[in-house]
């Protein structure tokens, strides 16, 4: 029985790697950094616990609860904090409307688009299936929802412009409420009453971190795969076709080259690193528009204070482009999670910078970006500037998150033309099927299903 090689140790390359193994499938995952998990990074500093990647994840998806209930730790739900949600506008913190009431009373948005949401049910269903994010949301919803909703959830998700990502492919919930229902209210209505198997029921869409930190769940995964079966500072160096229709993985480790046979290999790595590989068995034809995708560069700030320093308390506050804000959003991890910090009294906060909007600021040198993200957390949290934070730390993403946009459909098509010219050779990862854990769980379970079906065959 030839053994399936995955290729990164990402989220998406373990969970494929664990569901092989349980299933009795030999499988070999390589990863070229020298530790598994990706973006996925838990450290700890000064007594601070912080994340320099993503910082939670939802349980939107029944695969992610499956998954949880094999780790050993499970998931830590956020505190009834999480479901607090801050916008800034005009020089100050709003609560995100939670209700009809909190709705009807925001000064987030006009009074005009609140009365013309009353109407959204009825409105016309668009027929533009290339239609941008921003686009469907102003039509839909109104200019002031763009600006003071929808452009800062998708500047704190994909920290990109909601004009230029493609809704089929960045949202593709939200498009598909529109052309199913006619309404995103009446498809969420008609989804709310839809009945529900008992695996629906496990998307409990609960925010989650782990234990200790996300890096937990990684650890916990690799001893679960078998550690024998995850190499780490294994840069991937080539992948070609073998005589035999079997795939030859060529990889470095210890400074030697090393070969291994197999019978399919699954890429969850970034599109940005496929040319690396498979730059001489794929034509340029179909390897440019995968490896076209751009990545928008994030910087992450941790921020830890000894003491409490803002009245603000929830999940965190993202800021919309229209603002003159030098920042994406802010998280308060210790508001959310336990033991983020040294003591009870602590507070930890994680700053996202970049993006589309300020891609420059990867480059940036260390003391003014440190200098600029602690200007721009006290301006927003509204932090006495006297104050002198406990632990600052950087981190910075170049290839951070894929942009979905106008591109999109040519790259998906290019990467299922791929997997059918060469049976065996799977692309999967961030470059298609979402960018948010949930979705990397859930598209890596199904890679694995398919494999393990395959295999029975």
């Amino acid at each position: 029985m030839k053994q399936t090689i995955v290729i990164g140790a990402g989220i998406t390359g373990l969970t494929t790697a664990l569901y092989l193994r349980r299933a009795g499938l030999p499988v070999l995952v390589l990863e070229e950094a020298e530790r598994a998990g990706g973006q996925i990074r838990t450290l700890r500093e000064e007594g601070y616990t912080f994340e320099t990647g993503p910082n939670t994840g939802s349980v939107s998806f029944p695969e992610v609860a499956e998954l949880f209930a094999l780790l050993p730790s499970g998931y830590e739900a956020a505190t009834p904090a999480g479901n607090c949600r801050y916008i800034y506008k005009k020089g100050r913190l709003h609560q995100l409307p939670s209700g009809p009431w909190s709705g009807l009373t925001t000064p987030l948005f006009t009074l005009g688009d609140k009365f013309r949401l009353l109407g959204e049910p009825w409105r016309k269903k668009g027929n533009d299936p290339y239609e941008s994010v921003g686009s469907l949301a102003k039509r839909r919803l109104g200019k002031s929802f763009l600006q003071y909703a929808v452009d800062p959830f998708v500047g704190g998700i994909y920290a990109g412009d909601p004009m230029k990502l493609e809704t089929r492919h960045a949202l593709p919930k939200l498009y598909n409420l529109e052309q199913e229902y006619g309404s995103f209210i009446r498809g969420a209505m008609a989804k709310a009453k839809e009945p529900k198997s008992d695996r629906d029921r496990l998307a409990t869409k609960e925010v989650y971190s782990a234990q200790h930190g996300l890096e937990t769940m990684i650890h916990e995964m690799v001893e679960l795969i078998g550690t024998e079966h995850v190499r780490t500072g294994a840069p991937v160096t080539s992948v070609r076709q073998g005589a035999a229709g079997d795939w030859l993985v060529t990889y470095q480790q210890g400074g030697e080259l090393h070969e291994v046979s197999a019978e399919r290999v699954v890429s969850t790595v970034g599109a940005h690193a496929l040319a690396s590989f498979l730059g001489e068995t794929l034509p340029d034809e179909l390897l440019s528009p995968i490896t076209s995708l751009y990545y928008a560069p994030i910087v992450e700030v941790a921020v830890g204070f000894d003491h409490k320093v803002s009245n603000y308390r929830g999940f965190g506050a993202l800021m919309p482009s229209s603002e003159p804000v030098d920042i994406l959003g802010v998280l308060f991890p210790s508001d959310c999670f336990a033991d983020r910090t040294p003591t009870s009294e602590g507070v930890l906060y994680s700053i996202f910078m970049g993006g589309t909007r300020r891609p420059d600021l990867i480059d940036m040198e260390e003391k003014e970006l440190q200098a600029l993200a602690l200007k721009e957390l006290y301006k927003v949290l509204d932090i006495d500037p006297r104050i002198v934070p406990n632990m600052v730390h950087i981190s910075r993403h170049r290839h951070a998150i894929p942009q979905y946009g106008a591109d999109s459909e040519r790259r998906c098509a290019a990467i299922a033309e791929v997997e059918h010219r060469y049976p065996g050779l799977i692309i999967a990862g961030n470059c298609r099927d979402g960018i948010g854990m949930a979705h990397r769980i859930t598209q890596a379970t199904q890679v694995a299903q398919r494999l393990i079906t395959d295999s029975d065959q």
